[in-house]
């Protein structure tokens, strides 16, 4: 089974792969020993391996294996256990869903929703040469025309990220002597680092990390909640999709935290990433540039949606801005007109400080891609992050660049990203506090900014994985 989950990467129905030129970011851990020789592997007949010495000594190897503890996915390799989750998730799926739909009794059918994501639509539009207008209504058209009733722009749920982040952001700043919600503050919206965190730092990691939903998650609570209100259904009734630019978006929509014990359902019943969504779009015959545009859906509480929408600071969804923007203003009464980014160790570490006076109030910064990250993470542990927040991603340039987004074959990807970039950057962007009818569905919905039921919707918990004793096993 071929998919784009990364350049190299092909998933097949019994084995791993991982390209030549692709680094695992958690390479085997080798004791360089002076003196100790070279030494032969020798393979016998039923697969057994065995290490042959100069002295013509033998020793029977064991087999080193990978569980979903060890990995990171880190969208580089993918386990035997994960390609559960992406078949599971995949646009085959999608289609047995819609085709089960069609032929279900009356009764029986369900509501069908695709929600996708701004950066999913900027690297569609960046292949297809539409502008991100364009290829919004066309794919809701295509959408559609499969039998999907309602298309949703996860930009309208982001506002609500933005917004609980920023608001949990100054209630540990000012709550700085709890070490339950420790600074700096991580930003909590990409699922690769996440796992990461997770799986390799467990419970030293997880304090610091924002507990505010991702776009994904936010908006599948809208749908499956507040959607399935409106429309007098239970949560099971619908079929909920999303169109996400990377794979690890999957892992995330079938974390135990975002299903519904009492309808058994997921709050994201399938991820399809960009790349997949183009194959369906191949499959089906479909040109997406030569279809009739369609009108785009209204948000769950939100007004008329007549075009996309974005938000400022950058094609990760702007964490770093926002929340800075708000602190300066909500801490010290700085209005922050413009956020100036200070490159630091490479063009995906960057810092950005308010000071008064000579003195530091707030020093943020922004960490792409896992080297950074592990960079980050050894600060913390040795008491010099001198940040108070930080914008993680797993991914070098972060979501625009995610392992499920598009690779053109005759476009360098360097020009393809700067390409995805501007039409990113090409929509209307809004203040999350500002966008239409998210202030009422805080009280129609939520019951409130501070409610239990905001916290319980819009927020989640972390859990630190117990490591099993492994060759692959290392500290960093």
């Amino acid at each position: 089974m071929a998919s784009p989950f990364s350049g190299a990467l092909q998933l097949t129905d019994l084995d791993d792969f991982i390209g030549p030129s692709q680094d695992c970011i958690k390479p085997v851990k080798v004791d360089k020993r002076p003196g100790s020789g070279v030494a032969k592997i020798h393979i016998e007949d039923d697969g057994s391996y065995f290490q042959v010495t100069q002295d013509g000594g033998t020793r029977r190897l064991e087999k080193a294996k990978v569980s979903l503890n060890d990995c990171l996915a880190c969208s580089g390799c993918v386990t035997s256990a994960e390609t559960v989750l992406i078949t599971q998730q995949s646009h085959e799926e999608f289609r047995k869903a819609l085709g089960a739909n069609k032929t279900a009794a009356p009764g029986q059918q369900k509501l069908v929703v695709v929600s996708v994501s701004p950066q999913s639509r900027a690297s569609l539009a960046a292949r297809l040469q539409l502008s991100p207008t364009d290829t919004a209504r066309k794919l809701t058209s295509f959408f559609k025309r499969l039998g999907v009733h309602l298309v949703f722009d996860t930009a309208f749920s982001r506002n609500f990220s933005l917004l609980e982040s920023q608001r949990e952001f100054v209630r540990r700043f000012r709550g700085q002597a709890d070490s339950a919600q420790a600074l700096p503050v991580l930003a909590s919206a990409c699922p690769g680092w996440i796992c990461y965190a997770e799986k390799t730092h467990g419970s030293f990691i997880i304090p610091h990390i924002s507990t505010a939903r991702s776009p994904q998650q936010v908006m599948g609570a809208l749908v499956k909640d507040f959607l399935a209100q409106q429309q007098h259904l239970t949560p099971d009734q619908i079929y909920h999709v999303t169109v996400m630019p990377c794979y690890d978006k999957k892992l995330e929509a079938s974390r135990p935290d975002f299903f519904n014990q009492e309808y058994q359902t997921r709050d994201v019943d399938c991820v399809l990433t960009t790349g997949e969504v183009f194959k369906l779009l191949e499959e089906e015959g479909v040109s997406l540039s030569e279809l009739e545009p369609a009108p785009l859906d209204s948000p769950p509480g939100g007004v008329s949606a007549e075009e996309p929408t974005s938000h400022r600071g950058g094609g990760s969804g702007g964490y770093l801005e926002h929340v800075f923007r708000h602190a300066a203003q909500e801490l010290f009464g700085i209005h922050v007109a413009e956020v100036t980014y200070r490159p630091l160790r490479n063009k995906d570490f960057q810092e950005v400080t308010l000071e008064q006076e000579g003195r530091v109030l707030l020093r943020f910064a922004a960490a792409y891609g896992l080297r950074n990250i592990q960079s980050l993470v050894q600060k913390l542990k040795r008491g010099r992050c001198p940040y108070h927040y930080v914008e993680v991603m797993a991914c070098p340039a972060g979501c625009l660049n995610g392992g499920g987004q598009l690779k053109a074959p005759d476009t360098p990807g360097r020009e393809l990203l700067q390409q995805v970039e501007r039409l990113y950057g090409a929509v209307r962007t809004e203040a999350p506090e500002d966008a239409p009818g998210v202030r009422e569905l805080y009280g129609r919905w939520l019951q409130g900014e501070a409610s239990e039921r905001a916290g319980r919707l819009l927020h989640t918990r972390y859990h630190a994985v117990e490591k099993t004793s492994s060759g692959l096993s290392i500290r960093w």
